[in-house]
């Protein structure tokens, strides 16, 4: 699963519109539609998004 599959899943569920998900997690409301434009962020980027998204799903998702 990509990155932007994984925030495309995250907004779905979460109801959450794109521009609030790129304020929250990456400090920049235009970072979703950038990415489905084809920007490639940096790696650190990358890591900060992915535990942002860590957090959000161990929330939403919790293990029983």
């Amino acid at each position: 699963m990509t990155l932007l599959d994984r925030i495309e899943r995250y907004l779905a569920v979460s109801h959450m519109a794109a521009t609030r998900f790129g304020r929250r997690a990456a400090g920049d409301p235009r970072f979703v539609l950038d990415l489905r434009n084809g920007r490639r962020p940096r790696r650190r980027t990358l890591e900060r998004i992915s535990r942002y998204l860590d957090m959000e799903e161990a929330r939403i998702f919790p293990t029983e």
